[in-house]
C-alpha cells in the first residue's frame, strides 16, 4: 500500500470535479482551464495509494481568485470541504482515520480490490481558525495536522510572503502541542520555521522539495531539512515541474522523472532514506501538463517505485509515512 502525504481532494471537488468518476469521463466534463485532471478515487487505487493526507485548503483572495479575506470566509470554505469528505465516507469512497491505531489497522486490512481510501485530515493554512480557542472544534472534527501558512496568514509568514510567527501563531502551536495536533511545515517561511519546531516538535513537511534544486522560500533549505530530520519527521516529495528543476517553465518539455530522484537523494544524504516519502500534490493547482514525464495521472505513481534502491523502496512509497502517522497521531 502506497501513501501520499498531500492531496487536495475536497478542494478539487469544489472546482466541480467528481472524483468518483472514471478519469476519462472526469476529463470530458472538466472545466478547469489548463490543468488536466489526474486524480480520481479509481486512479489512486490503480496507483497503489491506499492512504493519504487529504487537505482542508481555504484559498485566499489573490489577483486571480476571489478567495477569502477573513477567517469567517476561510472557515466557510473549510467547512464545505469537511462536509465533502464526510459525504464521500458515507458513500463508501473513503474512510476518515483519526488515530494511529486506526491508521495501523487500515494498513493491515487494506485490500486494493475492496477497501476505501484511508484519509487523514490535514488543514493547509490555518486561517480557517478564529484563534487557538477554535482548535478543539477542528480536532473533534477529525483534523490531525495543521500547516500554519500557505502564503502569509494570521499565524505566520509563508510562500512568497516572508515573515516570522505571530503571537497568534505561537498560541496556536502551543495549543496544537497540548491536543496532539501535528504541524505541517510545508509553506512555512524560514523566519518562522525554527521557532515553530520548538513550540510543536511533532512535525513533518507534507509536500516540500529541496532548495538545492529549486529557488524560493516555498522549498526547504538544508538547515530546514536537517531540523525536520532531527525532530524525526518525514518530508514528502512534490511532483511539480518547477519545484523539481530550477528555471523550468510549462512551455518547456516536461521534467524527467529522474529529477524526483535528485531531490530524494539530496534529502537522504542529509537525514536518511527513512525520512522521505511522497507528497505528490497532484491536481493541487496544476495539471499533468506540469508533472514529470511519465506521470499522467495518479495511477502512474507506481512508476516512482521503480526509481528507488531496492532496500528503501517500500519505505519511501509508504512505510515511512505509515510509521510516522501510526506513532504520532
Amino acid at each position: 500500500m502506497f501513501i501520499d502525504g498531500h492531496l487536495d481532494l475536497a478542494y478539487n471537488a469544489g472546482l466541480g470535479r467528481d472524483l468518483t468518476l472514471d478519469l476519462n469521463t472526469l476529463r470530458e466534463r472538466d472545466t478547469v482551464p489548463g490543468q488536466t485532471a489526474g486524480v480520481t478515487f479509481d486512479e489512486l487505487r490503480r496507483g497503489g495509494v491506499g492512504l493519504c493526507q487529504g487537505t482542508l485548503f481555504a484559498l485566499p483572495q489573490t489577483a486571480e481568485y476571489a478567495g477569502y479575506t477573513n477567517w469567517r470566509e476561510a472557515r466557510v470554505q473549510a467547512m464545505k470541504q469537511l462536509d465533502q469528505y464526510r459525504r464521500w465516507q458515507d458513500g463508501g469512497w473513503l474512510r476518515l482515520l483519526e488515530s494511529g491505531d486506526e491508521i495501523a489497522e487500515h494498513a493491515r486490512r487494506y485490500d486494493p480490490a475492496s477497501s476505501p481510501l484511508g484519509v487523514v485530515l490535514l488543514m493547509e493554512g490555518a486561517d480557517a481558525l478564529r484563534d487557538v480557542d477554535d482548535l478543539p472544534f477542528w480536532h473533534a472534527a477529525g483534523v490531525r495536522a495543521i500547516g500554519l501558512s500557505w502564503g502569509r496568514t494570521a499565524y505566520a509568514g509563508g510562500t512568497d510572503a516572508p515573515g516570522p510567527l505571530t503571537e497568534r501563531g505561537r498560541e496556536l502551536l502551543m495549543g496544537m502541542r497540548e491536543l496532539g495536533v501535528a504541524q505541517d511545515l510545508s509553506h512555512l517561511d524560514e523566519e518562522a520555521f525554527f521557532e515553530a519546531t520548538e513550540l510543536q516538535p511533532k512535525c513533518f513537511a507534507s509536500h516540500s522539495n529541496s532548495r538545492a534544486y529549486a529557488d524560493g522560500n516555498r522549498h526547504l533549505s538544508d538547515e530546514m531539512a536537517l531540523e525536520i530530520g532531527r525532530r524525526g519527521g518525514v518530508i514528502g516529495l512534490v511532483l511539480l515541474g518547477q519545484f523539481l528543476q530550477r528555471g523550468w517553465t510549462p512551455e518547456q518539455s516536461r521534467v524527467e522523472l529522474d529529477a524526483v530522484v535528485r531531490h530524494a537523494e539530496h534529502y537522504a544524504e542529509l537525514i536518511g532514506w527513512d525520512k522521505i516519502g511522497l507528497g505528490s500534490d497532484l491536481d493541487g493547482g496544476f495539471g499533468n501538463e506540469q508533472t514529470p514525464e511519465g506521470i499522467g495521472s495518479a495511477r502512474d505513481l507506481t512508476r516512482l517505485a521503480e526509481l528507488w534502491p531496492d532496500k528503501v523502496r517500500r519505505a519511501v512509497m509508504g512505510g515511512n509515512w505509515l510509521r510516522w502517522l501510526a506513532l504520532n497521531l
